[in-house]
Parts: C-alpha cells; sequence; structure tokens
C-alpha cells in the first residue's frame, strides 16, 4: 500500500469506527505519546538501559504503526498529501546528501 492509499484507508477508519479525528492538538499530543513508546523500546533494547520485565513483550513494529496512524490523521486533516510529500523530501535528500554519507569518517 502507498502512502496515498494508506491516508485514504485511515480516512475511511475514522468515518467508519470513530466519531470524527481529533482535534490537530490533539493528535500532535497522541503523536508525541507514541513517539514517546518508540523511544522506550529503543533505549531499552538497543540502548544501554535495562529494558524492564513489562516491557519485553512490548512490538516495535505496533509501536511504529501507531505513529504511523497519528501521522497520517495529521496529514489528513491538514490537507497534507504525504505521498507528494514524501517524494519531494527523498528526491531533495539525494540530491543534497549523495555523497554527504559517503565521506563521512565517522560512519566507516
Amino acid at each position: 500500500m502507498d502512502i496515498k492509499n494508506a491516508q485514504k484507508e485511515v480516512d475511511n477508519w475514522i468515518k467508519t469506527h470513530g466519531v470524527r479525528y481529533f482535534n490537530e492538538l490533539t493528535n500532535m499530543a497522541q503523536l508525541t505519546e507514541e513517539v514517546g513508546e518508540v523511544a522506550r523500546i529503543i533505549a531499552r533494547r538497543y540502548g544501554e538501559q535495562s529494558e524492564k520485565e513489562s516491557d519485553k513483550n512490548k512490538d516495535l513494529g505496533e509501536e511504529l504503526a501507531d505513529v504511523m496512524f497519528v501521522v497520517l490523521c495529521l496529514a489528513n486533516q491538514t490537507g497534507v498529501n504525504l505521498q507528494e510529500a514524501f517524494e519531494k523530501k527523498l528526491d531533495l535528500k539525494t540530491k543534497r546528501d549523495h555523497d554527504r554519507h559517503h565521506n563521512n569518517e565517522k560512519l566507516k
């Protein structure tokens, strides 16, 4: 599924299962919360923090999907075509950073 269709799927889900979109500020707070859950897993599982027993069964993929869902909601309710925006950003990064990382001594 591409991003454009994912936006449509989320919109259909909201219209079918939700009452309406939460307002933008509520969704921004939700996004922050979901990113925090991803950070917690990464910090404990891949970083130096000890993983709590209660966190060991947390699914990183599920938490990343939660982030995506809220991002798609925000894009829908603010009129952003995320497919276009992502393609534009990828093109920009490709042109700007083509050689940049190859010459980074820290990455060798």
